[in-house]
This record gives structure tokens, C-alpha cells and sequence, in this order.
């Protein structure tokens, strides 16, 4: 079958310390100061065994992740961006949803011809974390479209209880293509609800959330903050298409940083000024450029403000304390999307048509197109790019 993989080269970066979990998994833990030189092509690989507890899934939509573009992107020295869980070479996509075609002799949660999308993280469930209800955590995890094969392929095998049913959502938009298109955009919904909700705990309704970073989760954030009650949502995004989707899907206005700094002012000043002095309860950090964005966020923080950190970047960032100290505010790491009901309540809002994340897809292109689908994304300049098979 088809699929498109990402190669790369095991050389760590001078200094660096590979561990033993690294040397015997043969998976780099940080990923951004290992794996050197990044290829993407189309190639033929073979098709996956069912397990017994495993279904065979067709994709029908798989969206380019900030991640997928991270693995392609390198720096100067010629190491990926992505500075995750990663074991290469490996068929990527993880945002997706498609056909049940095969199921295994013990699965009987699933039957051939369901319309599904599936969890990201590969949770074991016997870990100690696992075992303390933190499965984005969990020391074995395996991750689809990071470690093991993913969606941008012509199919793939997943254990069954990773798999959710999209009927609901098909019901509301009545075309499997819609649904299945909305389907691919519960994984990245649920990354920024696993946040926002989850981790963090949400926000009074009534309160102010800026969102820094209008990419696919930055949209996400966007979508379920209007969703859960927020009076004002703003967002800081240099792209002028991304801003425009923002307000489709939720914003009251989007700034470009860059302008802003010409102007003489900041997204700090500005939050503060739209918020008459009171700041944002909920900051979002889906940017990656935390060393940019943390800095407005500390100057723009409401009584009781929650600092939420999805983007990814492996990156140090000074934080003045004694504003977490006097504003009693907190910030808060997120990491996947599993567990907690996240998401068949991400699934529930879409079907509810409270969340409607479709106006986001700009680009779609077909599986024989996906390096060019990869290279579209990395120009920024739209929504999702969606892979459709």
C-alpha cells in the first residue's frame, strides 16, 4: 500500500546524552536533538497484521499537523523541529477519521463499515500512570503517525479501544464526507480541550481568553472558549488568512504581533486595554514561541489567570514568579488528548453543533499529493490542510 514516511538520520547532537530507554527502543525522547536531516516521500509499505483486538481502519480524512510540518522543518545545523516522542522512519498522520474495514476475532465495540476516529496517544493502561488515570503520561506510550504508522496511507490498524464512533456527528452534517472531515478534526479539538478543560480546568464563564498561535489548535482554543462562555476571545496570529478563520470560528478580533510592535504597543497592552484593566483568565500558548508569548502573557494576566502551554518548542523561558505569586495565577503543561471523556465530549459539541471546526479546512489534496499537501502547510498561510483518501 501507499503511504507517506518520514526518514531520518540517528545522529544526536554534540553533547547531548542519549539514555538508555533512547539506545534500547531505538525512540528519541527529544526528538529535535537526534534525528538529523529529514526526508518525506510517497512510498509502498506493507500493510499492518490485524490482532484480535485490533480493527483496520480506510482513512477518508487525515489532516497535516504542526507536528508533521516540525518533522520535515530543520534548523541551521540540520536537526527536525519536532522536539517530541519520535521513532523514524515511520508513515505519519495522527488527525484523522475513516471506514472500519476489518475487525478482530475478540473486538465486538466495533463492526466492519463504522465511521470512526481514533486517539493519537497509545496508552498501555498497565503503567503506573496509566493505573492513576493519566494516560497522556504513560511510560509505554506509543504515539500513530510519531512512533508507529499512521493515517496517511491507504489504511491502517489500530487497537479498537482507541476508536470512537462519529455516527453523531454524520447525523448533523448529513454527507460522510462532512462528517468524516469533521471526524479528522476531533484529534486536535481534543488536544486543545485535553488543555484548556482538563488540565487547566477551564474558566468562569463570562471570562476573557486570548489565544496565542492561530494554527489548528490555536483555531481549536478559539472555537471552544466561545463554546464554553467566554465574553471576549482574542487572538495573536501573524498570518492574515488565520486571523480571518479565527473570527469565523469564534474571535472577536485578531492582532499580527508584528504590527502591533510597529505600532508601538504589544498584545499584552492590548488584551488590557480590550479587558478595561482585568486581563485574561485563560492565555493559550498554541504558537510554539513561548519565549516571545509568555512574556505578554505575564503582563496581561487577570486575578486568578491560567497560563495553558500546548504549543511545542524545547525551549527555556524566564518567567518573572512574584506575577504568579500577587495575581494567584498558574501555569499548566498539556500533553495529549486521552482519558477523561475528552473525546466523546469534544464528539458531543460537534454533533451539538456547538464547536464547528470544517470552516478551517482551506487546502485538500489527495494521498498521491501528500508531500505536496506537507509542503502547502509549511507556507502557514491557511487552515488544515486535509489529506482525503
Amino acid at each position: 500500500m501507499k503511504g507517506l514516511v518520514v526518514s531520518a538520520e540517528w545522529a544526536p547532537r554534540p553533547g547531548y546524552e542519549v539514555s538508555e530507554f533512547e539506545k534500547r527502543t531505538g525512540k528519541a525522547v527529544t526528538g529535535s536533538s537526534i534525528w538529523r536531516h529529514p526526508r518525506l516521500s510517497l512510498e509502498t509499505v506493507p500493510e499492518a497484521p490485524l490482532g484480535p483486538r485490533d480493527v483496520r481502519i480506510r482513512p477518508r480524512a487525515c489532516g497535516v499537523c504542526g507536528s508533521d510540518i516540525h518533522f520535515y522543518e530543520a534548523d541551521a545545523d540540520g536537526y527536525m523541529l519536532y522536539p517530541g516522542l519520535t521513532k523514524f522512519p515511520v508513515v505519519i498522520g495522527h488527525e484523522f477519521s475513516g471506514e472500519v474495514v476489518e475487525v478482530g476475532r475478540d473486538v465486538d465495540t466495533a463492526r466492519k463499515g463504522d465511521m470512526v476516529t481514533c486517539e493519537e496517544m497509545i496508552w498501555c493502561g498497565e503503567c503506573v500512570p496509566c493505573r492513576n488515570g493519566y494516560p497522556n503520561q504513560c511510560l509505554n506510550l506509543e504515539e500513530i503517525g510519531f512512533t508507529i504508522p499512521g493515517a496517511q496511507a491507504e489504511s491502517i490498524v489500530v487497537g479498537a479501544r482507541y476508536c470512537w464512533s462519529i455516527d453523531e456527528i454524520a447525523e448533523k452534517y448529513g454527507s460522510a464526507d462532512r462528517a468524516y472531515e469533521a471526524g479528522a478534526l476531533v484529534e486536535p479539538t481534543s488536544v486543545a480541550y485535553n488543555g484548556m478543560f482538563v488540565r487547566a480546568g477551564g474558566f468562569k464563564p463570562g471570562g476573557y481568553v486570548a489565544v496565542y498561535g492561530a494554527g489548528p489548535i490555536g483555531l481549536a482554543a478559539v472555537a471552544l472558549a466561545r463554546a464554553a462562555g467566554a465574553s471576549k476571545v482574542f487572538v495573536f496570529e501573524v498570518s492574515e488568512a488565520r486571523r480571518t478563520l479565527a473570527t469565523k470560528v469564534g474571535a472577536d478580533a485578531g492582532y499580527d504581533p508584528v504590527v502591533l510592535q510597529k505600532q508601538g504597543t504589544s498584545p499584552a497592552q492590548v488584551v488590557m486595554e480590550m479587558t478595561r484593566g482585568a486581563g485574561a483568565h485563560m492565555h493559550v500558548e498554541a504558537a510554539g514561541a513561548p519565549t516571545r508569548t509568555i512574556p505578554q502573557m505575564e503582563q496581561s494576566m487577570a486575578i486568578d489567570g491560567k497560563i495553558v502551554m500546548i504549543g511545542r518548542a524545547a525551549e527555556r523561558v524566564p518567567m518573572y514568579l512574584e506575577t504568579f505569586q500577587t495575581h494567584a495565577a498558574q501555569v499548566f503543561g498539556a500533553q495529549g488528548h486521552s482519558g477523561y471523556g475528552t473525546f466523546e465530549n469534544v464528539i458531543r459539541l460537534m454533533a451539538a453543533g456547538r464547536v464547528d471546526l470544517t470552516p478551517v479546512i482551506t487546502h485538500r489534496f489527495a494521498l498521491l499529493e501528500a508531500v505536496d499537501a506537507v509542503h502547502r502547510a509549511t507556507a502557514r498561510e491557511g487552515g488544515k490542510v486535509m489529506v482525503r483518501t
